[in-house]
């Protein structure tokens, strides 16, 4: 009995003495790390080298101009058979136009110049030809932006028109269209109006124009034109006015293929507040294709200067319109 419990203790202590020989022999093999770790307080401070890397220049500058173009022509044209008995007249009529705005902002800064030229001539069958669209037109606006909304703002405007226009009647004797007078030219008349004030503008297609402080001089260059029409004394050609403006403009995409242009202009003499000048400009474009387009305009104008009743006109076109940037 003792004999074997003998055996028995030395076969376990002969187990456990080669599992911690293994284990010695073990640990001797592990490779062990070629770094130290060493404490915070032992690193040199020359021992941390900096190293620079270096940022590649882009060569990237912000462009704070914007710009946009519009040109194009519209034309009309109407023909009838010599035994066309339901009546009308044979007629042609172009249209020529150009739009451009250029857009600067910087922080609550703006300027923004407006150049709208328009020109058209309509010849119908046995009369003259007659120009039916021409307007000059360049406003340019600087702004201070002190909310989201309201800014105050200085602007020039100047308006005049190129080609000169006639009144017209018969020939008692030939029954032939002649010219009888000249009613209009280049700066006959011509309008400049600097005007100073408050700007209302909650979007990008609105803006309200209060100017509290607005001068306009209107100018009769041209001698064959009667400057007492457009209300000076006769004999000058400068009237000075002192007003109060209004001004709202709207650029609005009414849908994908259709935009409502529209600008109203109030004039207020301080002389005679109550009977102010009144302007609108409207045009409705509809795209057909990317360059071909129908326009429709129309500009209304009660000025008591220039005449006691309402003046209008309109106009229908077809044409084609290029648009800079697509």
């Amino acid at each position: 009995m003792l004999r074997n419990l003998t055996i028995i203790l030395t076969v376990i202590m002969s187990f456990v003495g080669m599992q911690s020989y293994a284990q010695v022999n073990l640990k001797d093999l592990r490779e062990k790390p070629d770094s130290k770790i060493l404490n915070a307080d032992t690193i040199k401070e020359n021992s941390i080298k900096q190293i620079n890397v270096p940022i590649p220049q882009l060569g990237l500058q912000v462009n704070y101009w914007k710009h946009w173009t519009k040109f194009g022509l519209n034309a009309n044209q109407a023909s009838f058979s010599d035994n066309w008995n339901a009546g009308g007249v044979n007629s042609m009529s172009l249209m020529g136009l150009f739009w451009h705005k250029a857009d600067y902002t910087r922080d609550r800064f703006n300027f923004v110049s407006e150049l709208d030229l328009k020109y058209g001539k309509i010849q119908n069958k046995d009369q003259l030809a007659k120009k039916n669209n021409d307007r000059v037109f360049w406003d340019n606006k600087l702004s201070y932006r002190f909310t989201d909304k309201w800014a105050l703002y200085f602007a020039v405007t100047f308006e005049s028109q190129f080609d000169v226009g006639y009144k017209y009647d018969r020939d008692k004797a030939t029954g032939e269209e002649i010219i009888i007078d000249t009613v209009s030219a280049f700066m006959a008349p011509g309008y400049f109006t600097e005007s100073f004030g408050l700007e209302y503008k909650p979007d990008k297609s609105f803006s309200l124009r209060l100017g509290t402080g607005t001068a306009r001089q209107t100018l009769v260059l041209d001698k064959r034109v009667d400057e007492t029409k457009f209300g000076l004394e006769e004999g000058n050609t400068v009237r000075n006015d002192l007003a109060f403006q209004i001004t709202a403009n709207l650029d609005r995409d009414l849908s994908k293929n259709l935009n409502l242009k529209a600008r109203y202009n109030l004039f207020a003499d301080y002389k005679n507040i109550t009977d102010p000048a009144n302007r609108l400009d409207l045009t409705l474009t509809a795209k057909i294709t990317r360059v071909v387009n129908v326009t429709a305009s129309g500009i209304i104008v009660y000025d008591n200067n220039q005449s006691g009743k309402v003046q209008y006109n309109q106009g229908l076109g077809l044409g084609v319109l290029f648009s800079l940037p697509r």
